[in-house]
């Protein structure tokens, strides 16, 4: 594919910092056998990952917003765009010697998500896509699955964990959907989630209790592999309310129709 002078501007600063997380990642099963034990060091990864990505996106496009998981706001001179980043989607995974995470970047301009990356650096898998011109993986066109049957479909999501809010509205929603699927799968990541989705590998995904950081790639991913996306309500403010439902235009009709069952019932 050939990509934008843009999109070669977010994908060379995902690979800078996906270098580092890389590296970092083949030192945390040393670090597991240790007393203090890998948190810090994880945390330590997140912030330079964070700052790699930071420092090469504003040296290349100066004035830009943004929006990360470990700094927070960052006002620019361009209030049109704004840059919403996870360094490191999969934080527990990563703490885990799981190779299921990810760096996600996501342009917002005047609202809207226009370019995505989504970068596994140890699965050496980059998902791209730009607005009106495509997803990719690799530089293979990507397109959402063609399943139209809720009970064929394997449907991923995410599971609150302690201290997170919203255990029995899931606790509500996940046998409702268990009964009515070929499968649910959980990931750890919401990103690569997202990504999946929009490489065929699952057929939808929802979840809640979700930030900016966490979908703004991916969702523009799964859009731009034919899919349909929307919060858990059926509408279009899913980076504001936390949520998202996605999946082809059938699979996601039929999961936001059974996940508000669940909550009726």
């Amino acid at each position: 594919m050939a990509r934008s002078a843009l999109l070669n501007v977010m994908v060379n600063a995902a690979t800078k910092a996906g270098r580092g997380l890389a590296r970092d990642f083949g030192e945390v099963e040393n670090l597991q056998v240790s007393v203090k034990g890998p948190a810090d060091f994880v945390s330590a990864a997140d912030h330079r990952a964070d700052e790699v990505l930071i420092a090469e996106l504003e040296k290349a496009r100066p004035g830009y917003d943004f929006l990360t998981e470990e700094t927070g706001s960052k006002a620019g001179t361009d209030k049109s765009h704004r840059w919403i980043i996870d360094p490191l989607d999969g934080t527990t995974n990563f703490l885990h010697g799981i190779p299921i995470f990810a760096i996600s970047i996501g342009l917002e301009r005047e609202g809207q998500i226009v370019a995505a990356v989504v970068f596994n650096p140890v699965a050496n898998e980059l998902f791209v896509a730009e607005r009106g011109a495509g997803a990719f993986l690799n530089d293979r066109r990507l397109r959402v699955a063609k399943r139209n049957e809720l009970a064929d479909a394997v449907i991923a999501t995410g599971i609150p964990n302690r201290g997170r809010s919203g255990h029995a509205e899931f606790n509500r929603e996940l046998p409702h959907i268990m009964q009515r699927t070929a499968g649910i799968r959980r990931c750890g990541a919401a990103s690569i989630d997202l990504a999946w989705v929009a490489a065929g590998r699952f057929d939808g995904y929802w979840e809640r209790g979700l930030k900016p950081w966490d979908m703004a790639g991916g969702l523009l991913l799964v859009e731009e592999a034919g899919g349909i996306v929307s919060d858990i309500n059926g509408g279009k403010d899913m980076l504001g309310h936390g949520s998202c439902v996605v999946g082809n235009n059938t699979i996601q009709r039929h999961l936001l129709a059974e996940l508000a069952a669940a909550r009726g019932a």
